[in-house]
């Protein structure tokens, strides 16, 4: 091999191998592969299968892999042998290469491992990380952000919408409150998914029985990990073939991020919607203006933000059937599309994070309500005769209602003319009243 490249033989093969797509397996995988490798050589030495000096230099080595600094040593395409073997390979050539003379890739740095097993655990593991440490914040951020909104906008009364038609008054306080109750309603769900992801199949080797590991192996590793990187929520797995045979796991966890991708597109569309304008459109709320809207119509201020938080989540959505058709397809003792779900599950993580992350500072931080906007469409809509109903019956108020739209003239004047009075009128008809509800 050149020089300049510390891994071996095998990676070279699945180099030429697999000239499939040019991206790498998400070098978060090698890391927690590398990670798993360093605890599993120093549990080894514990065991007394592995010389303290060759552990050593494999948790030296392993360490430099974690933290980064021989990324480029790890170029095999994601798109490779489906148990993630290839790239277990690569690993075990580097930290081989980096721990000197007289480490062998197999026998040490590979030592109570199989691919079938310390891959997937690492995918899982990548997951966990990101989930705890990306995703679950980013989406807090999120959830405090439109909170914020939702008390600043509790005043502000403006007409609701069902079917996209004109629908009792509401205020834009409670709309927030709503898009902020879906954000933390979504964290729970991607966290009621992560005891299940915790659940690694390390210590099953080839197809689940624990050949050639030592009994007391991967609770060892699984304590070191948990003990030397923070990684919360590691467990034995219930059943280990279970554990090795399929990643139901990780599609539930990508189906968890499927629904949180189906709430921020509804609340980026209202967004959206509510922003437009600023004459023909709804009008109900500024837009931040970050950037120009055309490049040959002046002054105009396009929704960029929410269209971005759209995009993210029709491809977290694509990313979703492509876990689940991977996930679907493990034969026997193995599951063989890890790779693919992988760099989709995250893929969908990291965008959720960003799109999360940007979504809150530069969109909902900097809304404003319109108030004269609200106001014009709290007041328009005909739907406030809902309120009337106890008084005088809905058939009744449903002719008052149609004469209003067909003559164009205001509610209040129709429904005199039908026989309502003035006083039981005015004391109805009160939109902060008719928004609050049942909570008045």
């Amino acid at each position: 091999m050149p020089s300049k490249h510390l891994y071996g033989a095998e990676t070279a093969k699945a180099v030429d191998n697999f000239p499939i797509s040019g991206e790498p397996v998400p070098i978060a995988v090698v890391h927690w592969l590398a990670r798993v490798k360093g605890a599993a050589a120093h549990v080894n030495n514990q065991l007394g299968l592995l010389d303290k000096r060759r552990a050593g230099r494999i948790e030296r080595a392993a360490a430099e892999i974690a933290a980064g600094k021989h990324d480029d040593q790890f170029p095999i395409d994601v798109f490779q042998t489906g148990s993630g073997t290839s790239t277990n390979m690569n690993v075990n050539e580097v930290i081989a290469a980096l721990a000197g003379q007289g480490v062998h890739a197999n026998d040490h740095v590979n030592m109570g491992q199989s691919s079938n097993d310390v891959f997937p655990s690492a995918v899982h593991l990548a997951a966990l990380d990101y989930a705890h440490n990306q995703l679950l914040p980013a989406l807090r951020l999120l959830e405090r952000a439109l909170a914020r909104k939702s008390r600043s906008f509790q005043g502000v009364v403006k007409s609701g919408r069902t079917h996209l038609m004109d629908a009792v008054p509401v205020t834009l306080g409670q709309e927030f409150a709503g898009y902020a109750a879906q954000m933390t309603l979504g964290s729970e769900r991607v966290r009621g998914t992560l005891a299940h992801v915790g659940e690694l199949p390390l210590g099953g080797t080839a197809t689940g029985t624990g050949l050639n590991t030592h009994p007391a192996f991967a609770a060892k590793v699984l304590t070191r990990l948990s003990r030397e990187h923070g990684v919360r929520g590691l467990s034995a797995p219930r059943d280990r073939f279970e554990a090795q045979a399929n990643r139901d796991a990780l599609v539930e966890l990508s189906g968890a991020l499927k629904v949180v991708s189906v709430s921020l597109t509804k609340i980026a569309s209202d967004i959206a919607l509510m922003g437009s304008g600023p004459r023909a459109g709804i009008g109900e709320l500024v837009l931040p203006e970050l950037q120009k809207g055309s490049s040959i119509m002046p002054g105009k201020v396009n929704p960029v933000i929410c269209e971005v938080v759209a995009q993210v989540g029709a491809q977290v959505i694509g990313n979703d059937l492509a876990i689940t058709i991977g996930g679907m397809q493990g034969h026997f003792e193995l599951n063989v599309r890890i790779p693919l779900i992988a760099r989709n599950l995250l893929s969908s993580m990291h965008l959720l994070s960003t799109a999360s992350t940007v979504f809150a500072e530069k969109c909902i931080d900097g809304l404003k309500a319109n108030k004269a906007g609200c106001e014009s469409s709290a007041g328009g809509t005909l739907a406030v005769a809902t309120a009337l109903n106890g008084a005088i019956g809905y058939d009744k108020a449903t002719v008052i209602v149609k004469r209003a739209t067909e003559s164009g003239r205001p509610l209040r004047e129709v429904a005199l003319q039908e026989g309502v009075s003035a006083e039981l009128y005015d004391a109805t008809i009160d939109l902060r009243k008719i928004a609050k509800g049942n909570q008045a």
